[in-house]
């Protein structure tokens, strides 16, 4: 019973941190622009995201622009769209294998083998945690250098976006969700006693039963 909590908890957590780690992989909102001028009159805001750049007017009008070319692109975005989309896709397979090895689904039998499908479902979403970890602090450590190098304009630096918020939130969920998979054990099915039955003894046609003769004087 403890070990069906934990696998529908831990379920649970990996679903939601594979939804954000997709919502996180559409979103324009991983470098945002930096204030940092004396007048907070700003008349646009720059999103830049994996696919597209995004410019907000003041006025509340956003127009987004695909990136034309992938290999335009820096080595840190490249990276980033390629993990993040391999996070996503070891989300979808870690939903199926867990749900193939889930005590409420009867896709396979034997319990012991149930848990470890189950195991291995958690191992996978632990590593689609760690797939999209990798491209967070890449972004992020990347901007907080740019942030306080000199030689980069002020129009040019940015700051952390929601997306990177999100995107670590979505790292936590799948890293606890898959340990809570990975601690489903297979349910024993012995009790550790076994009660031993002596056979009947068959009566006989004069009543003594199959006992030794020599039993008796």
């Amino acid at each position: 019973m403890v070990s069906a909590g934990l696998e529908i908890i831990g379920l649970g957590l990996c679903v939601i941190g594979s939804l954000l780690v997709m919502v996180v992989c559409g979103m324009p909102m991983w470098k945002v622009t930096a204030f940092i001028d004396a007048n907070i009159v700003v008349a646009q805001t720059i999103w830049d995201g994996l696919w597209m750049t995004c410019v907000v007017q003041s006025t509340g009008q956003m127009q987004c622009k695909v990136h034309d070319s992938m290999l335009a692109l820096g080595h840190d975005l490249q990276a980033a769209r390629a993990l993040t989309v391999i996070s996503c896709v070891f989300g979808v397979l870690g939903l199926m294998v867990v749900i193939a090895g889930a005590q409420c689904t009867n896709c396979i039998r034997a319990e012991n083998v149930k848990a470890r499908v189950v195991n291995a479902g958690g191992v996978i979403y632990i590593v689609s945690g760690l797939f999209v970890l990798v491209p967070l602090c890449w972004m992020a450590n990347n901007i907080i250098s740019d942030f306080y190098n000199p030689q980069v304009p002020p129009s040019q630096k940015r700051e952390i976006g929601a997306a990177l918020y999100i995107g670590w939130a979505a790292t936590a969920l799948l890293l606890i969700g898959g340990a809570l998979l990975c601690c489903s054990c297979p349910s024993n099915g012995n009790s550790g006693y076994s009660a031993k039955y002596s056979p009947t003894k068959r009566a006989t046609p004069n009543g003594t039963g199959d006992y030794d003769k020599r039993n008796y004087v």
